[in-house]
Protein backbone atom coordinates (compact mmCIF):
# COMPACT_ATOMS: atom_id res chain seq x y z
CA UNK A 1 0.00 0.00 0.00
CA UNK A 2 1.68 3.26 -0.90
CA UNK A 3 0.11 6.72 0.62
CA UNK A 4 -1.23 7.49 -2.35
CA UNK A 5 -3.53 4.60 -1.25
CA UNK A 6 -4.44 5.41 2.14
CA UNK A 7 -8.33 6.53 2.60
CA UNK A 8 -8.54 10.23 2.79
CA UNK A 9 -10.70 9.57 6.67
CA UNK A 10 -7.44 8.34 8.00
CA UNK A 11 -5.58 11.94 7.15
CA UNK A 12 -6.32 15.05 9.43
CA UNK A 13 -9.23 17.14 8.40
CA UNK A 14 -7.30 19.90 9.31
CA UNK A 15 -5.03 19.55 6.02
CA UNK A 16 -8.46 20.55 3.97
CA UNK A 17 -8.25 24.04 5.16
CA UNK A 18 -5.24 24.47 2.67
CA UNK A 19 -4.65 24.15 -1.05
CA UNK A 20 -2.03 20.93 -1.34
CA UNK A 21 1.46 22.08 -3.49
CA UNK A 22 3.39 19.40 -5.14
CA UNK A 23 6.90 20.32 -3.69
CA UNK A 24 9.41 17.58 -3.47
CA UNK A 25 12.45 18.74 -1.83
CA UNK A 26 14.82 17.49 0.61
CA UNK A 27 14.31 18.77 4.22
CA UNK A 28 15.91 17.71 7.47
CA UNK A 29 13.71 16.41 10.88
CA UNK A 30 14.62 16.45 14.55
CA UNK A 31 12.69 14.89 17.40
CA UNK A 32 11.98 12.31 19.31
CA UNK A 33 13.96 9.49 18.63
CA UNK A 34 14.42 10.52 14.59
CA UNK A 35 16.60 12.62 13.13
CA UNK A 36 17.34 12.83 9.22
CA UNK A 37 16.62 13.68 5.91
CA UNK A 38 13.54 13.03 3.97
CA UNK A 39 11.40 14.80 0.63
CA UNK A 40 8.45 16.07 0.88
CA UNK A 41 5.66 15.16 -1.23
CA UNK A 42 3.61 17.61 -1.13
CA UNK A 43 2.81 20.60 1.24
CA UNK A 44 0.62 23.59 2.14
CA UNK A 45 0.13 26.38 4.37
CA UNK A 46 -1.26 23.25 7.44
CA UNK A 47 1.57 20.87 7.12
CA UNK A 48 2.89 18.34 4.59
CA UNK A 49 3.62 14.56 3.72
CA UNK A 50 7.51 13.47 3.97
CA UNK A 51 9.19 10.02 2.87
CA UNK A 52 10.99 8.78 5.10
CA UNK A 53 12.27 5.06 6.43
CA UNK A 54 12.28 6.69 9.97
CA UNK A 55 9.67 5.00 12.17
CA UNK A 56 8.51 8.04 13.73
CA UNK A 57 4.89 7.66 15.56
CA UNK A 58 1.89 9.70 15.66
CA UNK A 59 1.99 12.65 18.19
CA UNK A 60 5.87 13.40 17.69
CA UNK A 61 6.64 16.60 17.47
CA UNK A 62 9.48 17.34 14.90
CA UNK A 63 11.92 20.41 13.89
CA UNK A 64 11.45 20.65 10.48
CA UNK A 65 14.30 22.67 7.98
CA UNK A 66 12.71 22.81 4.96
CA UNK A 67 14.16 24.60 1.44
CA UNK A 68 11.82 27.46 0.15
CA UNK A 69 12.87 29.82 -2.45
CA UNK A 70 16.52 31.39 -2.04
CA UNK A 71 16.65 30.61 1.79
CA UNK A 72 15.00 27.93 4.20
CA UNK A 73 12.46 27.99 7.07
CA UNK A 74 12.02 26.36 10.19
CA UNK A 75 8.61 25.01 11.25
CA UNK A 76 7.67 23.22 14.23
CA UNK A 77 5.32 20.17 12.92
CA UNK A 78 3.69 17.16 15.11
CA UNK A 79 3.10 13.87 13.39
CA UNK A 80 -0.74 13.35 12.72
CA UNK A 81 -0.08 10.25 9.92
CA UNK A 82 2.26 7.99 10.18
CA UNK A 83 3.15 4.98 7.66
CA UNK A 84 6.24 2.82 9.52
CA UNK A 85 8.99 2.95 6.67
CA UNK A 86 7.56 4.86 3.83
CA UNK A 87 6.66 8.41 5.77
CA UNK A 88 4.50 10.71 7.91
CA UNK A 89 1.90 13.45 7.41
CA UNK A 90 3.03 16.67 9.77
CA UNK A 91 0.74 19.20 11.02
CA UNK A 92 2.65 22.53 11.21
CA UNK A 93 2.76 24.72 14.79
CA UNK A 94 0.98 28.41 14.35
CA UNK A 95 2.77 29.40 11.67
CA UNK A 96 5.06 32.80 11.99
CA UNK A 97 3.58 35.57 10.47
CA UNK A 98 7.15 35.60 8.48
CA UNK A 99 7.44 32.17 7.70
CA UNK A 100 3.77 31.94 6.46
CA UNK A 101 4.11 35.26 4.01
CA UNK A 102 7.66 33.05 2.79
CA UNK A 103 5.68 30.19 1.65
CA UNK A 104 2.43 31.80 0.92
CA UNK A 105 5.22 33.52 -1.83
CA UNK A 106 7.57 30.63 -2.59
CA UNK A 107 5.08 27.49 -2.89
CA UNK A 108 3.83 26.60 -6.21
CA UNK A 109 -0.06 26.24 -6.82
CA UNK A 110 -1.95 23.29 -6.50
Amino acid sequence: MTDDDVPESQFSDERRHYDRSRLIVDLHFDGGDATGVASSKDISLGGLYMNTQADIPVGTTLTLRIPVGEGHVVIKADVVYSNPGRGVGVRFHRLPDDVREIMERELPGP
